[in-house]
């Protein structure tokens, strides 16, 4: 029997791709209907793109949608729809959520996540990056590295020191930066792949109005723990059809081999990898039926865990499946593309999927919240938890 809930939000589905049919309108256009009749992220609050509703329900939305023939936000703007979106509804000012929310979900205004530095990427919380007060604006000074589409961005979500003689945790601040302030520079940073989808961004006496703040001076740390989460889901939690993705491509090559070379060896290390994927998408099942309102917790790591080392095991697997041709590769020509995690071939999926395992928080990271987090196991020892920053030596 369908209940009340499901019943409404069918029909909602249906009003919508009635009325702004996929295939006859701009994706840009599709995406604001979307975002208007509250599919967008359906557990935001009633008016900033969602009903109110648990976010199960969001995979029915995307599945009926993608069916027929939409476009999906993440695609054109992974970072904006799956981190800095949860976190500016979470503590973003009612003026930032109605200003920044739907043209972030039409990919009108691509967003980037401004983070990781040279000398602190694991250790996010170490950040060098400064913010000075200067009447109504911050004065912000420094560097940030490995971010994903800084080229195409409208706003990056930044994080920087706002307090050196609190401990390090409690001197961070969030803000929303316009990355075509005067000061702000990016610079690509070039992949293996021949692209660079990441770059490093420098910020010289860049202003920022303070009511662009998320949260409260000092609260950076929370304010990124909501996006870190939140990308671990995105990155590791997608439920995908059975039998889709990497594992799809494996199959496909197998298929492709002549009798003689689909040896048993090969047959056994092929299943071992379907499980494994049937697993992962089984069990991000269940942790998305089980989420409850807010920011996801913990099991997002495991998700995000389990699928780079897939992933990573998945593309070996089919590189030497091909053999000789497994090592060509169209071209290293520098390239600056349109979107993130893209691929075209094989050679190229292989040489990218190096990155899951350290984009999002490396799988070393992942070890360490589960077995804290979820396991209780004691933490790693942590001398600087409670000196100031400014105490704090470094190289």
């Amino acid at each position: 029997m369908i209940d009340t809930e499901t019943q409404e939000l069918d029909e909602r589905i249906g009003d919508l791709l009635a009325s702004t049919p996929p295939k006859k309108v701009a994706a840009r256009e599709f995406l604001e209907a979307q975002y208007d009749a509250g599919l967008a992220w359906v557990h935001f609050p009633v008016g900033l793109g969602g009903l109110g509703l648990s976010p199960r329900h969001q995979k029915v939305i995307n599945e009926r949608v993608f069916a027929a023939g939409a476009p999906s936000s993440y695609a054109r703007n992974p970072i904006g729809y799956g981190m800095c979106g949860p976190t500016v509804v979470e503590w973003g000012s009612e003026a930032q959520k109605s200003r920044y929310l739907r043209p972030l979900f039409s990919g009108e205004e691509v967003w980037c996540q401004l983070f990781s530095e040279p000398g602190s990427g694991s250790d996010f919380a170490g950040l060098s990056a400064r913010a000075v007060r200067d009447g109504d604006e911050w004065i912000i000074n420094g560097q940030k590295v490995w971010t994903t589409l800084a080229h195409l961005s409208k706003y990056g979500l930044l994080v920087v020191r706002t307090d050196t003689e609190a401990v390090k945790h409690a001197g961070l601040t969030a803000v929303v930066v316009d990355m075509n302030a005067p000061g702000v520079e990016v610079r690509p940073l070039r992949q293996m792949t021949g692209e660079a989808e990441f770059n490093e961004v420098y910020f010289t006496d860049v202003r920022v109005p303070v009511s662009e703040t998320l949260g409260a001076a000092g609260d950076g740390w929370r304010v990124s723990l909501t996006t870190l989460m939140n990308e671990r889901v995105a990155i590791g939690g997608a439920i995908p059809q059975q039998g889709s993705g990497p594992i799809r491509e494996a199959v496909k090559l197998w298929n492709q081999l002549p009798p003689e070379e689909q040896d048993d060896a090969r047959k056994d290390e092929l299943m071992r990898l379907w499980i494994r994927a049937e697993v992962l998408r089984l069990t991000n099942i269940r942790a998305g039926q089980s989420r409850k309102m807010g920011v996801p917790g913990p099991e997002g790591s495991i998700g995000k865990m389990a699928s780079a080392d897939l992933n990573k095991e998945t593309y070996e697997f089919c590189v030497n499946l091909m053999g000789a041709s497994g090592m060509l590769y169209g071209s290293y020509e520098m390239v600056r593309p349109e979107t993130a995690m893209g691929f075209d071939s094989v050679p190229k999926a292989f040489l990218r999927a190096r990155a899951n395992s350290i984009e999002g928080g490396t799988s070393e990271v992942m070890r360490n919240i589960l077995g804290e987090r979820v396991l209780g196991l004691p933490g790693d020892v942590r001398v600087d938890r409670d000196v100031a920053w400014s105490k704090v030596p470094r190289n």
